[in-house]
Parts: C-alpha cells; sequence; structure tokens
C-alpha cells in the first residue's frame, strides 16, 4: 500500500506566521554567541508559546470524524496550482482554504447551540465546514452550500455521499451574490450563515444578508478570516487588497446599529454576528 505525503500548509493565521518568524529568530540568535543567556531563553519562551497553542487547541478539542479527515486529506493532496492553470478551476485555489478540525468544530458547536435547522454557507471550497456543520443539524435540517468552482464542489459532494449527513447538504452553483439573489426571491431564509469567500464582497454579503430577509429573526452570521493575517490591525500601507477588503468590512460591521458582534482570535479570526 502506497503512503500518500500530505503536503505541509504554509502558515496563514496571525498565530502561525509569528510562531514561525519566532522559530527563524530562535534559530538566527543561537548562532550569536555574545547575546546574553536571559534574552535568548525569553525569545525562546515566546517561541514556545506561540508554536505549542496550535497543537494543543487540537489535542483538546473533540476529533473530527472520520469523513471530515478524508476530505482535508484529499483537499491537502489536490495539485491546486496545476488545477488552476490547466484550466480545471475557475480560480487560483489552495488547501490552506480549507477551514480545518477547530474551526471546523467552532462551526458544529455553533449550529448545536443555536439549534439551526437552515444553515448558508458562502464559499463551500471542499466542503469542510459545510459537512462539519451538517453533522450538527437535525435529521430534517437544510444546509445551503454556494461555491463558484465546479471542480471543488465536485471534491465536496463526493465527500458527502461518504457521510450519512451529507444529504441534508445542497450545493448552490455560481456566483455568490447571484445565488443569493435567487434564494431571496424564492423566500428562503436561514438561522445561521457563515462565510467565507471572496473577501473583496464581505461588505455586499453583509447587506444582502441583512436587507433582503435571507438571515432569520435574531439570526447568526459567522465570517472567517476577519483578521486577514494580521493585516487588518497593522498598517493600512502594509495591507494587500483582500486585507483592505476585510478591514473595511469589519468596520461597517462595527458601525451598523442593527447588529451585534465579537471577532474572536480563532485561526484566521472569525467574527459572530447577532441580527439585532
Amino acid at each position: 500500500m502506497t503512503n500518500v505525503i500530505v503536503p505541509t500548509a504554509r502558515p496563514v493565521t496571525p498565530l502561525g506566521i509569528l510562531a514561525k518568524k519566532l522559530e527563524a529568530i530562535v534559530k538566527e540568535v543561537k548562532q550569536l554567541p555574545d547575546l546574553p543567556t536571559e534574552l535568548v531563553a525569553e525569545i525562546n519562551h515566546a517561541w514556545r508559546l506561540a508554536a505549542g497553542l496550535d497543537p494543543y487547541l487540537e489535542e483538546c478539542t473533540t476529533p473530527e470524524s472520520a469523513e471530515l479527515t478524508a476530505l482535508a486529506k484529499i483537499t491537502a493532496t489536490e495539485a491546486w496550482d496545476t488545477h488552476f492553470n490547466g484550466g480545471t478551476t475557475v480560480r487560483p485555489l489552495e488547501q490552506e482554504m480549507l477551514s480545518g478540525h477547530i474551526e471546523g468544530q467552532t462551526l458544529k458547536m455553533f449550529v448545536h447551540m443555536t439549534k439551526a435547522k437552515r444553515v448558508l454557507e458562502i464559499g463551500m471550497f471542499t466542503g469542510y465546514s459545510a459537512l462539519a456543520m451538517a453533522e450538527a443539524l437535525p435529521e430534517d435540517g437544510v444546509l445551503v452550500a454556494c461555491e463558484v468552482d465546479p471542480y471543488a464542489a465536485e471534491i465536496g459532494q463526493k465527500a458527502f455521499q461518504e457521510s450519512p449527513h451529507g444529504a441534508k447538504i445542497r450545493v448552490e452553483l455560481g456566483g455568490a451574490l447571484e445565488t443569493l439573489d435567487r434564494l431571496a426571491q424564492t423566500g428562503e431564509s436561514f438561522d445561521l450563515v457563515f462565510i467565507d469567500a471572496d473577501k473583496k464582497e464581505y461588505v455586499a454579503y453583509f447587506h444582502k444578508l441583512l436587507d433582503s430577509g435571507l438571515l432569520a429573526a435574531n439570526g447568526f452570521i459567522c465570517v472567517d478570516n476577519t483578521l486577514l493575517q494580521g493585516e487588518v490591525y497593522l498598517p493600512a500601507d502594509e495591507r494587500s487588497v483582500n486585507g483592505e477588503a476585510i478591514a473595511q468590512f469589519n468596520r461597517t460591521v462595527a458601525n451598523d446599529p442593527r447588529v451585534e458582534q465579537v471577532l474572536l482570535p480563532l485561526r484566521d479570526g472569525l467574527t459572530i454576528i447577532r441580527n439585532s
């Protein structure tokens, strides 16, 4: 039996990036003999504090299901660059887009806590977070997952077929804003919405959810990547286009009197918004 080598994901969260930089500093200072021993020890301690947190969270969080483990492995081993260059995918994709174990279990817990029966996901990718949330839905629950890339959606749909919870998921292919308009026109509404799609459209998603009735009264929105690798709290001239888009989104939500929100430092930032 051939063992599949799973590529190591690059750090894409503020904590992961910090840990990687501190690791490089630790290696460098060990080569400098004139530094005070206490300073070297402090730098090493800072690195261990940063590097040890994510593994400890993994250890103390309920394990993901076998179906989620398999989906994460498939996503990590796909040749995403080759797929995009060859025209298989409609946009650049990468394994780091997967929400992963901790965030998946967090979203699953939110479904349990809110007793949601109808969930909307804007940006499915290969379906990891959709399947995690579907595992918490009741048997008559429904999760509508929007995805623009047919190849990524196909990977998700195959994984859903392997899960006893996959039948709860309905995939909607196409641009997210167009899909939201279509769902609103048919009178659909959702108890919980998870946004993890085009960062430049986050503000438009937010307004459409609140203005169209897609978000049920007292419903919740969970929004991924709201720390965007730390760019949102670094100087504006250090932000990418996506970093600036997320900074504008965070300001928009904070200034909207219709909602209450909290930004959690989970992975790359997860904002919880309540329609008040």
